[in-house]
């Protein structure tokens, strides 16, 4: 992957050309040096990126997918294809393996690098017999009970005509009470953008983590630009009304635990945001390894039953 720079990292370009240069001639302390200037820079822009920003964060064409975290992660991964029903949705990949000797269930929403790979992936939107594979895997997890992460990254759901004809809402709906049931542990983790009843389909958790410059909400901010202003340029003010970020998602208590990322992005250092990651994992299931069946399932329903909570008050 080649080196990509967002809008507001403008002032890095001309560091990591120079750091190119000083590398092509082997000037070590120079290397240093520059390497030392670029780590302070990405300090200063990062530290107060706005929502519109840390959109971009989220989207960047270099963080690390579903694939990159299993590989790092986890061990002895087999995975399972198709829905018994219709196909098998590459965007969705799912299956089971190893957290440390822990056996677990995961699954997750896969994009593409290249425009091959994209199309293949079809951009990380799910269609109807992805959702469908995906609880196919739950139900297998439920039955040999084994505890359920899922990491969620999508624009969306898949809004063609096809996936409209194939029951794509049903089949949201469905992974949304069948996952409500499951009597095993369930951790989601959001480790990019995670957009609308495409990524609840995967969400129903009880413990919801989420990235640093990852992204949660009911719509995009280009979407909900074009409904409330008729002018998708207007994104940028969207995102600050949307209130999607880490920050906001914890304090209104959609999420439980923000996981750092690397200054700079995940996609700046793979290996150091996995690595934390899956501490975060470990501990969560430990956690919830103790408690019992019915325990998991009225903690899940109290998580969500939570979200939205409001006092009336007499006038």
């Amino acid at each position: 992957m080649g080196l990509y720079f967002l809008p507001f990292e403008k002032e890095l370009v001309n560091y990591h050309k120079k750091l190119e240069t000083a590398q092509t001639f082997g000037k070590e302390q120079e290397i240093k040096e520059i390497e030392e200037k670029i780590e302070e820079l990405r300090k200063k822009i990062y530290k107060n990126l706005d929502e519109w920003q840390i959109a971009l964060v989220a989207r960047h064409p270099n963080r690390p997918y579903f694939l990159d975290y299993v590989e790092r992660i986890f061990s002895d991964f087999v995975e399972i294809h198709g829905d018994r029903n219709f196909g098998d949705d590459k965007a969705i990949v799912g299956g089971f393996a190893y957290l440390e000797d822990m056996p677990v269930c995961i699954i997750g929403q896969q994009k593409g690098r290249d425009t091959k790979e994209k199309i293949y992936r079809n951009f990380g939107m799910p269609k109807p017999e992805g959702y469908r594979k995906a609880l196919r895997i739950m139900k297998l997890a439920e039955k040999f009970q084994k505890p359920i992460i899922t990491f969620v990254d999508t624009p969306g759901a898949y809004p063609g005509i096809d996936a409209e004809e194939r029951g794509q809402a049903e089949a949201i709906a469905r992974n949304l009470r069948e996952m409500s049931k499951l009597r095993v542990p369930v951790i989601t983790v959001i480790i990019g953008e995670g957009g609308s009843g495409g990524a609840l389909g995967i969400a129903v958790a009880n413990r919801v983590l989420i990235l640093e410059y990852s992204i949660y909400s009911v719509i995009s901010p280009e979407g909900c630009a074009s409904i409330l202003w008729k002018d998708s340029a207007k994104a940028d003010e969207a995102a600050k009304a949307l209130k999607f970020t880490a920050n906001h998602l914890k304090e209104f208590g959609i999420v439980d635990e923000i996981v750092p990322e690397p200054v700079g992005g995940a996609h700046v250092d793979y290996d150091k945001v996995s690595k934390t990651l899956k501490k975060h994992l470990i501990k969560n299931l430990e956690s919830l390894s103790s408690m019992s069946v019915t325990e998991i399932v009225n903690d899940r329903y109290l998580r969500f039953r939570k979200i939205g909570e409001f006092l009336e008050v007499n006038a």
